[in-house]
């Protein structure tokens, strides 16, 4: 997905949608430096999404474990 900076609102971001249509975004979700008229490109990112899924679960069974032995 693409979509292209708009303008600055405070600390927020308005940003045109690839099918034209406008949201605002936090400010701070943006590239460091991201000015009026850039494009911003979003993409997942699946070796990152893998690791972060890989984390959470050891710590979801981490607590369940801990869960049991305290009963």
């Amino acid at each position: 997905m693409r979509y292209v900076i708009d303008r600055f609102e405070g600390d927020r971001a308005v940003v045109e949608l690839e099918d034209g249509s406008m949201v605002s975004l936090p400010g701070a979700a943006l590239p460091a430096g991201a000015r009026e008229g850039d494009v911003v490109c979003v993409s997942v990112d699946p070796a990152e999404t893998a690791r972060r899924r890989a984390l959470l679960k050891g710590r979801v069974e981490r607590l369940l474990k801990r869960k049991k032995t305290e009963k």
